[in-house]
């Protein structure tokens, strides 16, 4: 007969486990977020999460990898954020597409620390490098698929769409970079309405 999982507290040995990586993945944010990737290292990660070692190596087999999970996290929250702004607006074309694209900033600058780590730290470390190129193609595949959701049999054909996809998501996250390093007069609401002109007026034939 199996026996059951021990619980400590009302709480099973998963979920102290699972709350652990929360721990470990919060703290590496707060560091790469607001001190750079080159001081994430995996002791200053436990101490930030009020970890030993051991507990790192129960949910991550090397500093990178738990970046990468960090990466991934927050590209998923912007995927997410983004596609929720789309179904939950029935109005034009235009307001989707800035409700959208809102989104995608709000996650990377409501928390600068996200953005951060996602545009800007990520190119630091080979292994992000690669995500980054990885997550920027795909949220231009993104683009390119809601483009013909919302333009039908105006949208782009290939490979302009692509094309324009790319430019569009390059750009938004050079702007939010200059926004991150405050290096340019504009505000987030500037970025959003002038990316918001650019998908409306160059995504569709």
């Amino acid at each position: 007969m199996a026996s059951t999982p021990r619980r400590y507290r009302g709480v099973s040995a998963e979920e102290r486990r699972s709350a652990r990586r929360r721990q470990l993945l919060d703290a590496a944010l707060e560091i790469a977020g607001t001190r750079g990737v080159e001081r994430t290292t995996m002791t200053a990660i436990c101490a930030q999460a009020g970890l030993t070692e051991r507990y790192f190596y129960e949910s991550f087999s090397a500093r990178d990898q738990l970046l990468l999970a960090l990466a991934d996290e927050i590209a998923e929250q912007v995927r997410t954020a983004v596609l929720s702004a789309l179904s939950d607006t029935e109005c034009d074309t235009a307001v989707k597409a800035h409700a959208a694209i809102a989104a995608f900033a709000a996650i990377l600058t409501d928390d600068p620390r996200k953005g951060r780590v996602a545009i800007i730290e990520s190119a630091a470390v080979p292994a992000l490098r690669e995500r980054r190129h990885e997550l920027f193609r795909d949220f231009a595949a993104l683009v390119v698929s809601q483009a013909r959701t919302l333009f039908g049999d105006q949208a782009l054909p290939a490979p302009r769409d692509e094309i324009s996809a790319r430019l569009l998501v390059g750009g938004l996250g050079e702007l939010i970079t200059a926004w991150l390093q405050a290096e340019t007069s504009a505000d987030i609401g500037d970025i959003v309405d002038e990316a918001t002109r650019w998908f409306t007026a160059g995504m569709h034939a």
